[in-house]
């Protein structure tokens, strides 16, 4: 039995909810099932072919939905989870039992094990650990900025890893390890070891670049570290600097695409009134009412620019 288990790739939620998932299906479904890994990115151009379902089991996690018959089991929180209506049309009328979708949840990870829980009898208790972890580092429930930009713990190591490591089979490589080793071990692993202490200092520059380039009106932040290899920034830096804002926009860019993304001050949430999934849906984007983006091709580093600030003057009034 080959599976192939598509997952949020650069995402420490997408990648927990891949070991979680492993996990559960060797010991619930088939303990004898060969994995195979597939990491997913958001882009403008398309997400799926009906190519990249090649196993006799095909699962997408914490991704959005496909309608292709080829997918068998899907687990998905993101408000914009599906590419159409026709898609959420096709999620609905499914009678599989084994395609789940539930937005209230803060992480895809810990609701992927409560509903391997209390659906299928998995006991996740061994990994409880990676469970909390993915619940904090996804919903951003970390109790101060301070904390958040820390990264003292091995989660937050370790999510730096999977988000900004130029390796691009760092994370399939590392899920067997996540569904069956703590943290403190997995950061020691020498295939991590490796990339931690360069991103670390990365890291710590990236704080005060964002210092330099942040620009806090009204309440929301802007800035644009395009022209500089920081995609995989930490998120929380812009709270941590002005901590009284309530929104952040940020322009990033890769080698595959350009980015905007859009994100409310998690310690000031209740003040937080715009969906910035919806403003994103705009733009071919998405994600969850506190925290979206939109990907565009690499070449078209001016529409994110224009999009960016559209939706900044939107927000600062």
């Amino acid at each position: 039995m080959n599976v192939r288990l598509c997952y949020h790739d650069k995402c420490f939620d997408g990648a927990s909810s891949a070991a979680v998932f492993l996990r559960f299906y060797r010991e619930r479904i088939n303990p004898a099932a060969v994995f195979h890994f597939t990491g997913l990115v958001h882009r403008a151009s398309q997400l799926f072919t009906e190519d990249m379902f090649d196993g006799d089991e095909n699962v997408i996690v914490d991704f959005k939905y496909s309608n292709s018959p080829r997918l068998t089991w899907w687990f998905d929180h993101h408000q914009s989870a599906f590419l159409s209506p026709e898609d959420a049309e096709h999620f609905r009328r499914d009678q599989s039992g084994k395609k789940f979708y539930d937005p209230t949840y803060k992480s895809c990870t810990k609701f992927l094990a409560t509903i391997a829980g209390t659906k299928f009898g998995f006991d996740a208790s061994p990994i409880a650990e990676l469970i909390h972890w993915g619940d904090v580092i996804d919903g951003a429930q970390y109790p101060s900025p301070e904390a958040a930009v820390a990264l003292a713990e091995p989660a937050t190591q370790l999510a730096l890893v999977i988000e900004a490591a130029p390796d691009p089979e760092l994370v399939a490589r590392l899920i067997p390890y996540l569904a069956e080793r703590s943290l403190k071990e997995i950061v020691k692993l020498p295939f991590i070891e490796k990339h931690l202490g360069p991103l670390l200092e990365r890291h710590r520059r990236s704080v005060g670049i964002l210092k330099e380039r942040a620009q806090a009106v009204n309440g929301v932040i802007y800035f644009d570290v395009s022209d500089l290899d920081l995609e995989g920034y930490n998120k929380f830096i812009p709270y941590f600097l002005f901590p009284d804002c309530l929104y952040s926009v940020g322009v990033s860019a890769s080698a595959v695409r350009a980015k905007v993304s859009v994100g409310s001050n998690p310690w000031k949430e209740g003040a937080a009134v715009r969906n910035l999934a919806e403003m994103c849906e705009r733009y071919g984007g998405g994600g969850h009412a506190r925290v979206a983006a939109i990907s565009f091709n690499a070449s078209e580093i001016d529409r994110a620019r224009e999009a960016a600030r559209e939706i900044t003057r939107i927000l600062r009034t």
